[in-house]
Parts: structure tokens; C-alpha cells; sequence
């Protein structure tokens, strides 16, 4: 294996799964023998999907916090901070439930999607 497939290898290896798809998308493009920015064209049209891990029954609203970033990781954690941070001062400061507030926490991230998608698609 040459020194240029090794590095390939390794950078593939550190790709999340959606950005692993769109690396092989644009090796088979290059492959066919079509030009880079072409396939840029097309691969820039690809909003990734959730990866919706399941939920456990015994959930802490942390380890919910973890679940929905890894759920929803083209999200940006910065944005939803505020949220989040809110609702677990809920659960801590003031005794609401672990079960509501995980249930709002997967809204708080369904809504982020939602409006994620629609700024790609350019709504």
C-alpha cells in the first residue's frame, strides 16, 4: 500500500458515517473519470439523517444530553446549549421530572433538525 492510500485510510478512519458516505461517493465519482467540482455539485445536496440512538427506559437527563448530540451530530451543540442548559436547571433546581424533560429534549433537537434541513434546502 503506498504512503498516499495509508493517509487516505487513516483520514477516512476518523469520519463520522455521513461524511464517510460522501468521501466514497467522491472517490466513485473521481473513479468514473468525472471532474471534482462536479461531484461537489452533487454532494453538497445530501442533508445528512439522524442516526436516532434508542432510548432507555432508565435514562438520566444527562446521559439523554449525550444521546441526542450523538443522535444529531450535524447539529451545532453552541445553538442548543441555551436550551438544554435551561432544562436541566429544571430537572436539578427544581425537581421536574427526568422522564418531561428528556421528553422536551427531544423536542429542542427535533426542532433544531427540522430547522437544520430546511436552512440546507434553502427554505
Amino acid at each position: 500500500m503506498t504512503p498516499q492510500q495509508q493517509q487516505l485510510l487513516a483520514y477516512f478512519a476518523q469520519l463520522q458515517d455521513q461524511d464517510a458516505h460522501t468521501l466514497l461517493r467522491f472517490a466513485a465519482f473521481l473513479a468514473q473519470g468525472q471532474s471534482a467540482s462536479a461531484v461537489l455539485v452533487n454532494t453538497a445536496s445530501v442533508i445528512p439523517q439522524p442516526n436516532l440512538l434508542p432510548r432507555p427506559d432508565q435514562e438520566r437527563v444527562v446521559d439523554a444530553i449525550k444521546r441526542l448530540t450523538g443522535s444529531y451530530p450535524m447539529l451545532d451543540k453552541k445553538k442548543l446549549l441555551h436550551q438544554t442548559a435551561g432544562l436541566v436547571a429544571e430537572h436539578v433546581m427544581s425537581g421536574k421530572p427526568a422522564k418531561l424533560v428528556i421528553d422536551e429534549l427531544e423536542a429542542v433537537f427535533r426542532r433544531a433538525y427540522d430547522q437544520f434541513t430546511a436552512q440546507q434546502r434553502g427554505s
